[in-house]
């Protein structure tokens, strides 16, 4: 019999669509002891939470976040708002004793993580961070492969995440659509919001990263504030590029930016080891290129994997093979591994304290880009 894990969720933009449609399909097709349930919904909007709650099947909303933390009925809280807000709602959270899953990035920066890592090991609460291609059953298989040392030792890891919506001059920066663009709300631009998708991603497979060497720009020095009214100065890099040194002796390249026409969200990345190579690219995100030197030398050259059978990482849990599943089901992997992980008394990476890794790392290549100079990590 499955017992009923109550959650709220704060926010209702693109990231509360993907969570709530998570917790909505998990029980469909994983079989856990815990059952989400869609408690309560919370924005400031009272018209514009009612009728999100009614689409994606809430029980009640609220306006007001303490209010919804408060409640009793209210197991897990699930933080879906801009990165400004995320140290005060997960120290509340804490405080009040719920299980927490934060969207990424963790903090503003280091020091508003480890508030918030002290306050979930103080209280004792089960706690992730929504970086959710992990969960993409190829970058999974990759992960396996890596770990098994399929590659030998690692010499290589390169990655970037191009996007292009925020070329226009006109566009302004701040309010609910483009807190993005403001650095109060998001802390920083394409580093915390892209790269440190790539980030994770690389120390999860690769290790940990010692020093970093970076250079950022804004393109674009002044917007309209959507809050204000007023031109106002853009703090956040439009993009970003930098060269990293891994624990492992591996060196590292990475470039993301918003200003890379023709491209609305190309994520890859590319590990080369001393036996093999592996590469992911998200717009093929089922299949995984790999290349084995030690193959026969007539039939040696890049393979194609399809992700989709039933030994691959969650694909048993789906259709049967040859047929694909995409984005939306990283999250439905996220939310089973976090029940799972409450069965068995296990974190479920990555937990806040995995994910203050990923915010140093962060935090350093902002410092390195000021600086002009090699910036260790931490």
């Amino acid at each position: 019999m499955t017992k009923p894990l109550n959650i709220g969720v704060i926010g209702c933009g693109f990231m509360g669509r993907t969570h709530s449609n998570a917790y909505n399909r998990v029980s469909n097709f994983f079989t856990t002891e815990y059952k989400p349930v869609l408690k309560a919904v919370c924005a400031r909007s009272a018209d514009s939470v009612k009728a999100f709650a009614d689409q994606w099947g809430y029980e009640s909303v609220e306006t007001d976040w303490r209010k919804l933390i408060a409640r009793d009925d209210i197991d897990a809280v699930d933080i879906c708002t801009p990165n400004n807000l995320h140290k005060e709602l997960a120290i509340a959270c804490a405080e009040a004793g719920k299980m927490i899953l934060c969207e990424k990035p963790l903090a503003m920066n280091v020091e508003e993580g480890e508030e918030m890592c002290a306050a979930v090991e103080k209280a004792g609460v089960a706690n992730t961070v929504w970086y959710n291609y992990r969960r993409v059953p190829a970058v999974t298989l990759a992960k396996q492969l890596i770990d098994e040392g399929k590659l030998g030792r690692i010499f290589h890891y390169r990655a970037n995440f191009l996007q292009d919506w925020t070329i226009a001059e006109d566009l302004p920066q701040g309010g609910a659509a483009l807190w993005r663009l403001d650095a109060a709300a998001a802390g920083s631009g394409v580093t915390g919001d892209l790269l440190a998708h790539c980030i994770d991603t690389a120390i999860w497979l690769n290790g940990g990263v010692t020093n970093v060497n970076a250079m950022t720009e804004t393109f674009i020095k002044q917007r309209k504030h959507n809050l204000t009214g007023k031109v106002e100065p853009v703090g956040i890099d439009d993009a970003c590029a930098f060269l990293c040194r891994f624990d492992n002796g591996s060196l590292g390249l990475f470039e993301s930016t918003r200003y890379a026409r023709g491209h609305k969200a190309l994520y890859t990345f590319e590990i080369n080891g001393e036996h093999a190579s592996i590469k992911w690219d998200l717009h093929d995100l089922h299949r995984l290129e790999y290349f084995e030197h030690r193959d026969e030398g007539r039939l040696r050259g890049w393979r194609s994997i399809h992700v989709t059978d039933g030994d691959h990482p969650y694909m048993k849990q789906w259709w049967v093979p040859g047929l694909q599943i995409g984005y939306e089901h990283t999250f439905v992997h996220q939310v089973a591994d976090f029940l799972e992980g409450l069965a068995s008394g296990t974190p479920v990476s990555p937990t806040f304290r995995e994910a203050l890794e990923t915010q140093k790392i962060c935090d350093a290549v902002l410092a390195s880009a000021k600086s002009g100079q090699w910036t260790d990590v931490g």
